[in-house]
């Protein structure tokens, strides 16, 4: 899978000489001692709870400002990014796309340019990863990935930090992965190889993880298996993940409920996992489909860890990316 960064290398450069800003665009674009840092920071940051001691704060934070785009609904995405600004001393803007220009054609490497001269990163949460790209190769300014189609980095930079909450050091662990191959699924290969830990995916065949994403891992020799048995994958892992079955914007509702039916996490199958195994789901659950009631609700579920700490790893990661 061609990094996000060796993609914009490929673009002319608008302002030459302008630094090249910090992108959080994709885990598999960073080495591990920088995403390692982004963790510990993370760490730091939720242990010192809402203001953030000054060694973590960017540079006049205080006039640092965040635009916030979102071309998709969010709850976690707009408040956790929205309060991390605020708890880091800055400020933030929401923009829904049909707000913008953007939504009424104009081209997204001039929404880029423009924004780049009003405020000082972008985040996106986009239809397309393209767009992310675009916009990224314009831009003069950090631009983070809040999600698109293809990845969800911000997502699986907290689910790292709840593992290791609870389970202690990453490296060495085993997470098992079933259901949909999708854009989690897909982070959480790019994390595997950048933290060390090995994965094992259960998907049906039809909606294995794209093809870029494992020939990636491949070339970097990471310890990640894909198959087609969930209880091959659950066997002894540390960490049980799952995420909804139809995403916002997919119309064969009822053709992957089917075909994804025998990837519910349940009880029966959480016992094949770790005796201390946790569970997580990045959020919206939906209880009776992807998983059960009593798995979502009981001992072993850190979904709300997890939730929470969306806003202390993005508070990490705009520190980073606003240079601190």
């Amino acid at each position: 899978m061609p990094s996000s960064t060796q993609e914009l290398e490929k673009a002319p450069h608008v302002m030459a000489s302008t630094p090249s800003p910090r992108h959080f665009l994709d885990i598999c674009d960073l080495d591990s001692k920088t995403l390692r840092r982004i963790i510990d920071a993370a760490h730091a940051m939720k242990k010192a709870g809402k203001r953030v001691p000054k060694d973590y704060r960017p540079k006049h934070i205080e006039d640092i400002v965040l635009a916030m785009i979102f071309e998709k609904p969010s709850t976690r995405t707009r408040v956790s990014f929205d309060i991390a600004m605020r708890q880091l001393g800055g400020g933030a803007l929401t923009l829904n796309h049909m707000d913008l220009q953007l939504g009424r054609g104009e081209s997204v490497a001039d929404t880029a340019r423009v924004l780049s001269r009003y405020v000082d990163g972008i985040m996106i949460r986009a239809n397309a990863h393209a767009t992310l790209l675009e916009l990224a190769k314009y831009a003069t300014i950090p631009v983070i990935n809040g999600l698109t189609e293809k990845s969800h980095p911000c997502q699986v930079m907290a689910d790292i930090q709840t593992f290791e909450e609870h389970l202690g050091p990453i490296e060495g662990k085993t997470v098992a992965w079933v259901g949909d191959g999708n854009n989690v699924a897909v982070s959480w290969m790019h994390a595997a190889v950048r933290f060390g830990f090995k994965l094992r995916l259960a998907c049906p065949k039809a909606l294995f993880p794209e093809d870029e994403a494992v020939e990636w891992v491949k070339r970097e020799k990471g310890d990640v298996e894909i198959g087609t048995d969930p209880e091959r994958a659950v066997k002894g892992a540390d960490c049980v993940v799952t995420d909804t079955w139809v995403s916002m914007g997919q119309s064969d509702a009822d053709e992957r409920k089917k075909m994804l039916a025998p990837y519910a996490v349940d009880e029966k199958l959480m016992r094949k996992a770790a005796k201390n195994a946790i569970f997580m789901h990045c959020l919206p659950a939906y209880r009776g489909h992807e998983v059960t009631e009593d798995v979502l609700e009981g001992p072993q579920s850190v979904i709300f860890d997890e939730a929470e700490n969306r806003l202390h790893a993005q508070k990490a990661i705009l520190a980073w990316c606003f240079g601190a």
